[in-house]
């Protein structure tokens, strides 16, 4: 059975392509930082999109991620995980490299993928 994808969902899942794999390629030059406020943009992107599709007010990525998870969008553990790679994105973000590593960053933009490819159809 094939989907029907409307025009913004193809562009937007060609866009969140791209950007995944910019930070994948500055993951792999050591730039992990930069990869992590990508990926991050992403993620955000993504919980913004979920939030209109669910008639859910728009607001920070916690509040998003919360309103999300109480209204049966994915279960809790997800939302916790939204929580952690959330942080490595406002760390990166905010200049706070000791706060995570280059490791949580590795684990970080497969799990977006993932994310991605299990909550938005695309």
């Amino acid at each position: 059975m094939v989907k029907n994808l409307s025009y913004k969902s193809i562009v937007q899942a060609e866009v969140f392509d791209t950007e995944l794999e910019q930070a994948h390629e500055l993951l792999n030059s050591e730039y992990y930082v930069a990869a992590a406020v990508i990926a991050g943009v992403v993620l955000e992107t993504a919980l913004r999109e979920l939030c209109e599709r669910a008639s859910i007010v728009i607001g920070s990525m916690d509040k998003m991620n919360a309103d999300l998870a109480k209204a049966g969008v994915y279960n809790k553990i997800v939302q916790k995980q939204i929580t952690a790679h959330a942080g490595v994105r406002n760390s990166a973000a905010h200049g706070n490299q000791s706060e995570f590593t280059k490791t949580d960053v590795e684990q970080m933009i497969p799990a977006i993928e993932q994310f991605l490819a299990s909550h938005l159809d695309a």
